[in-house]
């Protein structure tokens, strides 16, 4: 059997979203020729863990472990954070960044080239380097963001020459919150070029969605494969009952970017208007909750109408997702909204439960709900067009009229990408 060597900074106890494609990934890959082995850090700076998470590494898989200082003590004693604090984005706010946090924030973006781990890239190599020697494989794979993982990558590719696959679960400079990294001219120069070399010195790109390939082609000027996230046919209940209350739930992290404050109106002219939609109503929020979206919620009058669940382990999450009567699909309203594509959308789709999605009407998130026949969606403004889409979904839901089609899903399921990556690396492998 054929082995691959899987670069990635999130691995089980990590939490959220990052960990859950390669993961997955590790999961199937044996069943396509091809045996796993992982390298990760020991000690990650994590904004979420997920111990349960652990429990799907499967048994025998080899994952080398190695210590990486992250500069993040010194960031919470800058901003006067504890010290057993947990990081989250600098882009989810509780309230105003101070003259600290846009200090460290330019510190990150300009001295911290591509991200906080660029420390581990040297003693990764190294590392590695060693053990290559005596466990050859046929297959390197990097996985970023954290863009640091590809940069190790390139070091060993270069100095060994074995095929590398570089997958890109988000863009690089194009990643939403690029320009708020207050980058200089110099460091800007500089996140460009590395993106380049990683992009052209790869034996082949792997993105997530059509938009990015456009975006990486440009970019690279050679050809980019894409491989979607998907959903886990284990992950998915056999069976759960619906919730009576007409339950609008978002499952993940809702920043200000995800923040539609004509959604929020639109549901409250619903509330005011029907009451019998005002007493069924439920919103759930499942994960980090930006303040500027608290605010939004209760300018609409929805506090009492909404529930904050700060974070639930995975299958819980989606068995509160496989509950709800809508799913919203909140899409960042940034200048690369046409191209993001949530991870949570997939399992979304499995569920087989109605899906409201805000963003780009024709961005490759409104693609494949749309070819699924999955549910609506309507531009960032569109008010008027969330109002009509919500009020047939409460009419549809409470009558029981509703019906996913499902349709084409079953390519999305975590198997089935796990296997196109095996032929990807099968054609790059002697």
């Amino acid at each position: 059997m054929k082995r691959v060597l899987i670069l990635t900074y999130y691995w089980p106890p990590s939490g959220g979203s990052g960990v859950q494609r390669w993961l997955k990934n590790v999961k199937y890959l044996r069943e396509f020729g091809w045996e796993p082995v992982v390298y990760t850090a020991s000690n990650g700076e994590y904004p979420v863990v997920d111990p349960a998470l652990e429990k799907e590494v499967p048994p025998g898989v080899l994952v080398l472990k190695q210590p990486i200082w992250e500069p993040y003590q010194l960031y919470k004693r800058f901003t006067g954070q504890k010290k057993d604090q947990r990081v989250v984005s600098g882009f989810l706010k509780d309230k105003k960044p101070g003259l600290s946090s846009r200090i460290s924030m330019w510190i990150r973006g300009n001295l911290f080239i591509p991200d906080a781990r660029r420390f581990w890239i040297g003693p990764s190599a190294q590392y590695l380097r060693k053990w290559l020697k005596e466990n050859p494989v046929d297959v390197i794979v990097s996985t970023g963001p954290p863009h640091s993982m590809h940069l190790i990558a390139l070091k060993l590719h270069r100095e060994t020459g074995v095929p590398w696959v570089a997958d890109f679960r988000d863009p690089w400079t194009n990643i939403d919150f690029y320009q708020e990294l207050m980058l200089s001219d110099w460091a800007d120069r500089k996140h460009h070029r590395l993106e380049k070399e990683v992009t052209q010195t790869a034996s082949k790109v792997v993105v997530v969605g059509n938009v990015m390939k456009e975006e990486f082609e440009a970019i690279s000027g050679r050809p980019v494969d894409v491989i979607t996230n998907g959903y886990d046919e284990s992950d998915v209940p056999t069976s759960t009952e619906v919730d009576v209350a007409f339950s609008l739930v978002h499952i993940g992290m809702l920043n200000q970017h995800r923040n539609h404050a004509a959604l929020w109106r639109a549901l409250s002219r619903l509330v005011h208007e029907n009451p019998a939609f005002e007493k069924s109503l439920k919103i759930r929020l499942v994960g980090k909750v930006d303040q500027s979206a608290k605010q939004s919620i209760h300018d609409a009058g929805l506090d009492s109408h909404t529930e904050y669940i700060d974070y639930l382990p995975h299958p819980e999450a989606v068995r509160m997702q496989n509950q709800a009567k809508v799913l919203l699909l909140s899409i960042n309203n940034t200048p690369n909204a046409r191209g993001v594509l949530t991870g949570k959308l997939f399992e979304y789709l499995a569920s087989g439960r109605p899906v409201l999605c805000v963003g780009p009407t024709d961005g490759d998130a409104a693609a494949i709900v749309n070819d699924a026949k999955a549910g609506f969606v309507v531009g960032f403004e569109d008010e008027t067009g969330m109002y009509s889409a919500l009020k047939e979904l409460f009419l549809s839901t409470q009558s029981g009229e509703w019906k996913s089609s499902r349709s084409g899903v079953d390519r999305y399921s975590r198997k089935t990408l796990a296997g196109r990556f095996a032929s990807l690396f099968d054609s790059i492998s002697s």
